[in-house]
């Protein structure tokens, strides 16, 4: 069994979230926000939920460097030395990698978990228990496991693992799939040994370590001094000068589609991602008629379907609209039809163009 000193979260903060404007925004993304009316933000709820099991002096937030204060008010445990700011946008492997080495000066027989700050999960017992099961394995093996979420519907939204259906607990990953279709992925679900992908990382800090150093070895060159920079006065200079000279590159194609080692946990602790309206609509509770509200005092007529968020209390009819999502914040209203949320992206470079980059 691994001691809890050796238990260690990152917890990946660094998004925007544009699918989720007007709410979220560059300067304030939606991790920061009380995104289903329960009284803490994203990344408060998913603090707390890791400290459950990893001390929280050992919980690292990876997030962009103008989040600072942000992180910092909203999580009183946190300190200065718990942020890995990233002074630019460079995808998930690298930030990865920052964190790992910082980590494995402070603790090399470290196990690491790396979580979303965005998720949502509804049996947080049972998720820590999963995280334990990973923990005491990547502890005792060099393996590089991630969790997948048991499917309940042939879901186009996101990617897929394969796995050897075999007797065990932790299975043998075979392959990662990317986002399918929808016969696809009715396929996939059919045949039993697919999971969804979450983004969800358990390793010990040597075999995330050995993995860069055999399939993105510039990397290592590039953040790897070989000087104990880490946990120094000298950490914050050095990554501002060296970060941004990293390969733009996800954690999933850097490493875990390349690595013969990597294995899955089967999981079902009732998550959602919360990437857009519609994934917050389905976690919400509903009227008679399908309407989910965050925020307002609303009145429904002849209305179904529909999605609606204001400042808290504000007084809302709605008569004749069927399946829309209504976002107000400030003075900045979205009205937009459910079926069409993927082109949020869009509407808010259009935002930009139009009205200008505070809006966005």
């Amino acid at each position: 069994m691994t001691n809890h000193k050796n238990y260690y979260a990152v917890i990946m903060a660094g998004g925007v979230g544009s699918r989720f404007w007007p709410m979220s925004t560059k300067e304030n993304p939606k991790q920061f926000h009380d995104m289903l009316g329960v009284g803490q933000s994203l990344i408060q709820r998913t603090f707390e939920r890791i400290n459950g099991l990893v001390p929280s002096k050992n919980i690292l937030i990876a997030t962009n460097a103008r989040y600072q204060k942000l992180v910092l008010k909203q999580l009183p445990k946190a300190t200065r030395n718990s942020l890995l700011l990233e002074p630019s946008m460079r995808n998930t492997a690298p930030c990865i990698l920052y964190a790992a080495l910082k980590i494995h000066q402070q603790n090399p027989d470290a196990v690491i978990l790396v979580a979303p700050s965005d998720h949502w999960i509804d049996d947080e017992t049972e998720f820590l228990q999963n995280i334990k099961t990973s923990f005491n394995a990547c502890s005792k093996d060099n393996i590089l496991m991630t969790l997948g979420i048991q499917p309940d519907a042939p879901n186009t939204g996101y990617g897929y693992i394969q796995f050897s259906n075999d007797s065990t607990e932790i299975k043998k990953v075979k392959s990662f799939r990317e986002k399918p279709n929808l016969e696809t992925a009715k396929k996939f679900l059919a045949s039993g040994d697919y999971l969804w992908n979450a983004g969800i990382f358990v390793w010990s800090a040597k075999s995330i370590l050995n993995a860069f150093k055999a399939f993105l070895p510039e990397m290592i060159d590039i953040l790897d001094d070989g000087k104990n920079v880490y946990n120094s006065d000298f950490e914050d200079d050095f990554i501002k000068n060296n970060y941004g000279k990293c390969e733009n590159i996800s954690i999933d194609f850097g490493i875990m589609e390349q690595a013969k080692n990597v294995h899955v946990l089967p999981v079902d602790f009732g998550w959602n991602d919360l990437g857009t309206w519609g994934s917050l609509y389905n976690k919400l509770e509903k009227d008679e008629n399908k309407n989910a509200v965050v925020g307002p005092q609303a009145i429904f007529r002849d209305a179904k379907g529909n999605m609606i968020r204001t400042q808290s209390g504000k007084k809302v009819v709605v008569q004749g609209l069927h399946n829309f999502i209504v976002v107000e914040k400030e003075d900045v209203l979205l009205i937009c039809p459910k079926e069409d949320e993927q082109d949020i992206k869009q509407i808010v470079t259009n935002v930009k163009d139009s009205f200008g980059d505070e809006f966005v």
